[in-house]
């Protein structure tokens, strides 16, 4: 997956925006909350479940995602290391995981059914 491939994937998802922050990452959020991170050099992490956890980390796919892993983010050195069927799948479920988290209210004013 390409840089442009990950912004446009990202940015696509229901109620999801990007914001420039720490200088160069773009930061995906729905409801304000992060679910994805891309560097500038084309790293990326993003929030992952208990499960999808443990099984990147343990097989190499991915790493603890600095200062980020006590919440179960994972971090990738370069976004080409993980097909790109793959990604996007993790990429929807960590935005499902925090939409999930967002009020009913938030939910509905963001189109997030």
């Amino acid at each position: 997956m390409t840089t442009e491939e990950f912004d446009a994937f990202c940015k696509a998802l229901p109620g999801a925006a990007m914001e420039v922050l720490w200088g160069a990452d773009n930061v995906y959020k729905v409801g304000g909350r992060m679910f994805a991170v891309m560097g500038p050099k084309g790293s990326a992490s993003f929030k992952a479940n208990d499960v999808a956890f443990e099984m990147l980390v343990e097989t190499g796919a991915a790493r603890p995602a600095p200062y980020m892993a006590r919440a179960k983010w994972v971090y990738l050195d370069d976004l080409g290391s993980m097909p790109g069927e793959d990604l996007q799948a993790y990429l929807k479920q960590a935005h499902a995981q925090i939409a999930a988290k967002l009020s009913g209210r938030m939910r509905q004013s963001l189109g997030i059914g």
